[in-house]
């Protein structure tokens, strides 16, 4: 499911605060990057899939867990973090993750600069292979 309206479908099936909270997550998204491409992607029997951000390559993840809402940023090491957004996935060399649990706000101006530095991670990255 490759388009817009599988996120939405995605997101309308979790009914509770994880729905909720996605769609928030969605709308910061937008706000930052109104061009950014979104998508559902790993979808199997056992799984409705992944929804999926995009612009320039791969922005960031949102998973629905039990208790927690997992955004996992592709290239979140090496993103700058200056209001501690990260909270999970630490110990990794590539990806960073915010885990929301019911509840918890989200900074939306310093989420906004962590979507907008993956999108310029993502541009830097794409430069430097067009170079090559």
């Amino acid at each position: 499911m490759n388009t817009p309206d599988a996120v939405t479908a995605r997101l309308d099936a979790l009914s509770d605060w994880r729905g909720d909270t996605l769609r928030r997550v969605r709308a910061l998204i937008h706000g930052a990057l109104p061009d950014v491409q979104e998508t559902v992607k790993w979808a199997k029997l056992t799984s409705p899939g992944v929804p999926v951000w995009e612009h320039g390559g791969g922005l960031c993840t949102g998973e629905a867990y039990a208790r927690a809402v997992k955004l996992t940023f592709h290239r979140g090491a090496s993103l700058p973090d200056p209001a501690g957004l990260f909270n999970a996935s630490l110990d990794g060399k590539v990806r960073r993750a915010i885990d929301l649990h019911e509840g918890d706000t989200l900074d939306g101006a310093a989420f906004g600069d962590l979507i907008r530095a993956a999108a310029a991670a993502n541009a830097g990255v794409n430069a430097a292979r067009k170079r090559r």
